[in-house]
Order: C-alpha cells, then structure tokens, then sequence
C-alpha cells in the first residue's frame, strides 16, 4: 500500500504538472505572442508617424520655395537648401531639378549640374502632387558622402513638384532621407527590451528584403510564415515559426498602412524572441511543481506505510489462528475483539469454511468407501462404448472400401487423414505413403493449385464452398503425372471431434471420350448433311413456290409436306453446327451498342406467322425506349425467338405468348412468359444441356433439345444470365437478364422504377 500510495503521489504529480504547463505555456505565449505584436504595431506606427512627418517637410518646404522672390540667384537657393538640411538631419541630399531632370541646385552643391531625368523620385513627382519612394542604396552619392560603420549608404526618396507663385511648373524639389532615422527608432522602442528580454526586431519592405535587422538577415529576401500572415491580416498578430538559422522563434508582426495623406510603403515590422527565452517562467513553473509532486509522494509514502501497518496486523493475527486449526490446534478462530468490522467478517467466514471443510471431508470418507464399485462400473460402461464404435468404424470402413468411387478425406489444413482402396488403384499412391501430406501438392495440377488453396482457405473463413452444393468436373493428376478428369462431391463434415472434408472421386475419363466421339460424329454428320439439305430445300422451295408448271396436285401436298421437313433437317443440322462452335469456343460476336426495344419487337414480329399457325396469340409489352447495351443483335434474336418459339410450342390453342422488357436489379430483363403445362421437376436441372428433352416433349413434340443450351452459351457470353421460373396461375417464364447503358431519360426511368 505504501508503494500504492507513492505510486499514485507521483502519478497524479507528473499529470498535474502536464496540465499546468499546457495551460500555462498556452496562456503565456498567448501573453508574450500579443505582446510582441503590440509592439511591432508600436514600431510600425512610429516609422509611418516619421516617415509622415518627413513627407509633410518635404512638401512644405517645396511651398515654401514656390513663395520665395523669383529673382534669387543659385547662391541663395544653395543656402536656403543648407538651412534646410542643418534643420532636419536626417536628409543626407536635398536639391532642385529643372523641368529637364538637370540639377539645377542642392545643399553643399552636391550633384549640381547631374541629370537626374531618369531616377524614379524625380519621373513620378512630374506625374502628380508628391512621391514617396522605398529604400535603396545610395547610386550617384556613394562616393560623395561619408559611410558610418562599414554599412552601404541607403535612402528613402521624398520629392514633391515645384511651381512659381503662378502654379506653373518650374521643376522637382528631391530629396534623399536617410535610412539612419530608422535606426533611431529602433533604439528607442526595441533596445530597451533587447537585454531585459532578448528580442530582435526585422523591417522588411514589401518585396520581402530585411531593410534592418540582425547583420546575418540584412539585406536578404525572406520569406517567414509571419510576414505570409501579415500581407493576409491587417491586425498585428504573432505566430511561431523557424528561422533560417534554425531556432525556433515567437514573431509578433504588424504591416504598415500609412499616416494622414502619408500612402505607406508596405512595410512590416517583425518583433521576435526565441521560443526557449519566452516560455523560461513555465519552464520554472513545471520545475516547482515537479519537486513539490515528489516531496508530496514521499510524503504518501510514508503515510502509506503506517496505514498498511495498522490494516495487515489484525490479519497477521488471522494467518496466525489458521495456521493453528491447520496443525489440529483447534476447532474455530477466536475473534477478534479490537479488530474492525471487515477482520470480524473474515473471521466468521473463514470459521464457516472450517466447519463445511470438516463436513465435506467426512463425506469423502464415506465416498471412498464405494469408490472401487463405481470405478469398475464406469469401467465396464466405458469398454461397451468403445466397443460401439469400433464396430461402427468397422461399418464406415467397409462401405468407403466397397465404394466404387475413390474417397479421400483432409483435415482443415488439406492434410490427407483417410484413403480407401479406390484412391490407391486411381492415382497409384499406397494410404501409408499419403496419410499426413498435403492433398493440393500430391493430386493438384501445378496451375490450379492456387485455386485449391484459396478454396481451402474460403471454407475455412466461411463454412461455405459452392463446391459443395454440387457435383463438379475437375482435373487431377496422377502419381506417374498423368492428368485424370474426375467428379468431385466434396462435403464439409462437422463433428464432435474435429472438422474435416470428405470427397468423392469417380473417375470421368470413359464419359469424357465418349462426348468427344459424340461431337465428332454430330460434326460430321452436320458437315455431311448440310450441303445437300441446303440443295434440296432451295429445290423445293422452287416447286412448292410454283416455279415449275404441270405438278400435279397430289404431288403438291408431298412437295409440301417434303419442303417442311426438308426445313426442319436444315434448322437442326444448323443448330448441331451452332452446338459444335460453342463447344470450340469459336462463337463469334459482333457487338455493337443497341437499343434493346426494336430488336425485341423485331424478333416477336418475324414469330408471328408462326404463332398464328399454332392459334396463339403473341403479345409485346413492357418495352423501354432509350435503353441500349452492348449486344450481337442477331445473336439477341435467335435467343429471343428460340424462347417464343418454345412458348409457342406448349402454350395451349387460344392463350397468349407474351414478350417484354423490363428493369431488373441495375440491368434489364427481356421475359417470354406462356401458360403452358410447366416445366417437370425432374427435367428443371437438365433443362439448359444439350440435347435434353422431356419425356413428354420428345414424344409430342419435334425439335433437337439444342436451342435453350445455344441460347444460355449466347447470353454468358453477353456477360448476361438466363433462367426461368414458374408463373403465379400456370405457365412458365424464361428471362435473360443483361448490362446496359442507358440515356439520361432511361437512367431516370431506372431510378423511379427503383
């Protein structure tokens, strides 16, 4: 408790101490940041102040020339200049200049007789009423004036223009301020808390060049974050930045605007501190608080010590009291008389656990005493258990070895648990010799062992394998290397032990030949038969036409009977050859973006004749104008007419075959729906292979069993899906869903719809 009690003193000291020097260092950069814009803004004012009142002499003194007698000679204009210059020291040149930009006079004849027609004071002071220009080193004077302390000579332009009593203009009354003035101010205002407080002050002109500074920023073009802040604020403010010299600094600013008809010249005063002079009073702060948070730990500590003292006497006592019941001493703890009120419940508890000790282990006595019997009773139940599933193992075993198909079984992880006989003879590996190895690596062609993997790996994660709802064909290799087409029903078993996947092999290979001899013999035998169906349909067609005279009317009806067959061989034999380019994969489409409405319209009116011949009505309803997609459109239309062809042919004498085109989820749907009989439950999974008819349709109706199979190949290779369902009242539905790209009037369609 007493290292408890130290602990926390000296926790809440250091989170104390955090506080307060966040606060207080917020509070006094807060008190130190405005404090230093203030006075910048001080310093700002003051040069605007100086910088008006030089302005305002400059002007007055040009009136004042425009007064005197027009008959002075130069000596007198000359010595009028020098009682100007005497008066106000800070102008290192004043001077006349003449219309032309000649200096025609100026204080101690300096530059008298210069031409001056292109220096910027004396151009814009011809423009108006008076020119104020930014600092600049000094370019013709250089050499005429003495420099103070090694620093180049730099000035502040003032002119104003020069009229006679009349206001004409006679010429530029020019003079150069010195930047020494400058200086002044800053002593004045900075130096005094330059040693209390170590700050530095910076007047930087509006292109970014320190105009006076430290010696290591004079004359350099910066670029602080405080002068970003103050082009962007009127206000003088402070922000806390990072010289080039890399210290960290607390930098009050305030821009120039100028005093009286004095317009400013953009300047901004820079006062900053370095951030470690400036927080010095937090920094005591936090040292005051911290040796105070230790003294108060200590402190606690010792408190801590004598408090624990008095808490754990009463339970040493107790220990003390236990250990003598322990060692037979005793039947109870006595009680605590002087103790406090949690020791006197402990004792009564610890007595109440004696006594219902001593309880329990007379009943253990008793229970040994039978002990024997029920251990040899549970013995036996268990030996009869054991029995129960060895023989129901024995069973498992026998019905997996007499299993024709291959079983092999795999833990969570693909690792072979079980093999029967049948897996042996299939893939020539003993069940000693893949018992514990990875399935994927002994059975798994190389290319699709990452599918493997990842099918593993999704059974695990979900519980879900849609290989499991249903048998599918897969390729396996065998030891030698040979590639093996199998079955697979894989089942995931879950079980009061572990986890694990049952498969079933059988083997395909036999089935796999005798389809592809089925597709060489129906390749061939289309190849075969369609050259002289076609020629002998077009003979037909010409003499059921009535091409040729003299045909007998009995002939006729056997022509015609002949010619409709002869048409049905043609469209079998083209959907065999249809059969065969699917299952090559040569099904070419010629896509091109189509409105989806006139291709269905187009396909139910080529059905019509036929619909009429078997006394059904054909409908088109639902159509969306404006929706396209990416199709084949004739391709679209033998899917179409190969699902009404089929409506037509169940629906009964009298009903309607209706077609239309809908939204369906974020595609469109084309639904043929008819009231015929329905589709057999046991024909429903076979319905879109080839060749598949139902019993009852084989034997009432004629066709081939290979348009909905061609039709479903079609529409995969659309990106669509096809399917049926049934019809509330009767009938079926068979739809094909599709992507499309719809127009701004679709798309807004497609969205009510929703």
């Amino acid at each position: 408790m007493g290292l408890a009690f130290s602990t926390l003193s000296i926790a809440l000291t250091v989170v104390v101490v955090e506080v307060v020097e966040r606060e207080a260092t917020r509070h006094v950069e807060r008190s130190i940041g405005h404090g230093l814009g203030e006075l910048a803004l001080q310093a700002s004012d003051k040069l605007d102040r100086g910088m008006f009142e030089r302005y305002r002499e400059v002007g007055l003194i040009a009136k004042r020339f425009a007064l005197a007698d027009a008959g002075l000679g130069h000596d007198d204009w000359r010595r009028m200049l020098d009682d100007v210059r005497q008066t106000y020291n800070y102008y290192s040149w004043i001077g006349l200049a003449d219309l032309q930009g000649k200096v025609m006079v100026s204080a101690g004849g300096l530059l008298e007789g210069a031409d001056v027609s292109a220096r910027p004071w004396f151009q814009e002071a011809r423009k108006g009423d008076g020119h104020v220009g930014d600092v600049h080193e000094a370019l013709l004077l250089s050499r005429l004036l003495p420099q103070s302390g090694g620093e180049p000579l730099r000035f502040v332009d003032v002119a104003f223009p020069f009229r006679d009593r009349d206001g004409k203009d006679r010429g530029v009354l020019g003079a150069h301020l010195s930047w020494q003035w400058a200086r002044d101010v800053e002593r004045s205002i900075i130096e005094p808390l330059e040693a209390e407080r170590q700050v530095q002050a910076l007047i930087v002109g509006a292109n970014g060049v320190v105009l006076l500074g430290p010696p290591n920023l004079q004359g350099r073009t910066v670029d602080f974050p405080s002068l970003q802040e103050a082009r962007g604020d009127n206000r003088p403010g402070y922000v806390i930045e990072k010289g080039i010299d890399g210290k960290t600094y607390m930098t009050g600013y305030s821009r120039s605007k100028g005093y009286a008809d004095y317009p400013g010249l953009g300047w901004t005063v820079l006062v900053r501190q370095d951030i470690d002079n400036a927080l010095v009073p937090v920094k005591r702060l936090r040292s005051y608080g911290l040796w105070s948070g230790i003294g108060l730990a200590l402190l606690f500590s010792l408190a801590g010590v004598f408090v624990a003292r008095w808490i754990t006497r009463p339970l040493m006592q107790l220990g003390a009291e236990a250990a003598r019941i322990s060692q037979g001493g005793g039947a109870a703890i006595a009680p605590q008389n002087r103790a406090y009120d949690e020791v006197q419940a402990l004792a009564g508890t610890l007595n109440a656990l004696v006594s219902d000790q001593r309880r329990r282990q007379a009943q253990l006595e008793e229970l040994n005493a039978t002990l024997e019997q029920r251990v040899q009773e549970r013995t036996q139940a268990l030996a009869e258990a054991l029995s129960v599933v060895r023989q129901s193992g024995q069973r498992i075993n026998a019905i997996i070895e007499s299993a024709q198909d291959a079983f092999i079984g795999i833990d969570l992880h693909g690792r072979i648990m079980d093999w029967n006989s049948q897996a042996e003879a299939m893939f020539g590996w003993s069940r000693d010799e893949v018992i514990g190895r990875s399935l994927g690596a002994l059975i798994v062609p190389e290319r699709f062992l990452a599918n493997f993997d990842k099918a593993i790996r999704m059974a695990n994660e979900t519980g879900h394998l849609e290989m499991f709802e249903r048998r599918a064909e897969r390729i396996v290799q065998t030891r030698g290397g040979a590639e093996l087409p199998v079955e697979v029903t894989a089942k995931l078993v879950v079980g009061p032990g572990t986890d694990f996947f049952s498969i079933f092999l059988r083997d395909i290979s036999l089935r796999k030949k005798v389809e592809q001899m089925k597709n060489e013999l129906v390749a061939t035998v289309s190849h075969e038969l369609r050259t002289p169906l076609t020629s002998m349909r077009a003979s037909l067609s010409l003499l059921d036409s009535g091409a040729v005279d003299g045909v007998p009317d009995d002939a006729r009806e056997l022509i015609e009977i002949a010619h409709r067959h002869c048409e049905r061989l043609v469209r079998m034999v083209n959907e065999m050859l249809d059969v065969e380019k699917v299952e090559s994969g040569h099904v070419h489409l010629v896509r091109a973006d189509q409105e989806l409405a006139p291709i269905l319209r187009d396909a139910v009116a080529a059905m019509q004749g036929h619909a009429q011949q078997a006394g059904v009505r054909l409908d088109c309803a639902g159509t969306l104008p404006g929706v396209c997609a990416e199709v084949d459109g004739d391709r679209l239309t033998q899917v179409i007419t190969n699902l009404l062809s089929n409506a037509i042919k169940f629906a009964p004498a009298g009903s309607a075959v209706e077609a239309a085109l809908g939204w369906h989820g974020d595609g469109v749907r084309i639904a043929v729906l008819d009231r015929g009989p329905g589709i057999p439950p046991d024909f429903r999974g076979r319905i879109f292979e080839r060749f598949a008819q139902a019993e009852d349709e084989a034997r009432r109706r004629q066709g081939s069993g290979l348009g909905l199979s061609i039709s479903k190949r079609i529409v995969e290779e659309h990106g669509g899906r096809i399917g049926f369902e049934d019809r509330a009242g009767g009938g079926t539905v068979f739809y094909v869903d599709l992507p499309v790209h719809a127009h701004d009037a679709a798309r807004a369609a497609l969205e009510n719809a929703k």
